[in-house]
């Protein structure tokens, strides 16, 4: 006896395999950014902190939400499987060096995905992921901000540092 489908699949079965890899990329940085928060939360750096934990959060909304997407629309989504991450840095800019660099490639990935979606008329995977293109221009910004102000702040206690870090 054959399963029944949920629905037909509307996505391109390459977006498909796409958003998979996304939804793998956003649970890794999910994982990145729990292990940043721990390293904060050791060392007493509540601001830093709240901000990963809540960045962690952030990153698995993102991966539940191409997750979603994928079964929503006829697709398969794949469970992912975070590899290893580091737990261990140099400093609080390192983290946020290490923060940027891993937006950058979530950004980099999105685009990728977002235009072969355009390339092979996949009109419904476009649209989705116009969010997406817009929230990583902003989480990019954040980080580069938080950059800013330790290199303002430089040579400054890092308590005194950490208490300027946005939680919101």
């Amino acid at each position: 006896m054959e399963t029944a489908i949920r629905r037909d699949m509307i996505l391109d079965v390459e977006i498909v395999d796409l958003l998979n890899h996304q939804i793998t990329m956003e649970q890794q940085a999910s994982s990145k950014y729990l292990a940043m928060a721990s390293w904060c939360d050791q060392r007493e750096l509540r601001n830093s902190a709240t901000y990963f934990y809540k960045q962690a959060e952030e990153e698995r909304e993102h991966m539940m939400k191409i997750f979603k997407f994928v079964n929503d629309n006829g697709g398969s989504a794949m469970s992912p499987v975070a590899t290893e991450v580091a737990h261990e840095f140099e400093s609080l800019r390192a983290i946020f060096e290490a923060s940027l660099d891993a937006e950058i490639e979530v950004t980099k990935s999105i685009h990728h995905v977002f235009k072969t979606a355009r390339k092979v008329g996949d009109f419904t995977s476009e649209i989705f992921l116009q969010w997406f293109v817009t929230e990583q221009a902003e989480e990019e910004e954040k980080v580069r901000d938080i950059l800013d102000l330790i290199d303002l702040m430089e040579g400054m206690p890092l308590k005194m540092i950490d208490e300027r870090i946005p939680t919101e």
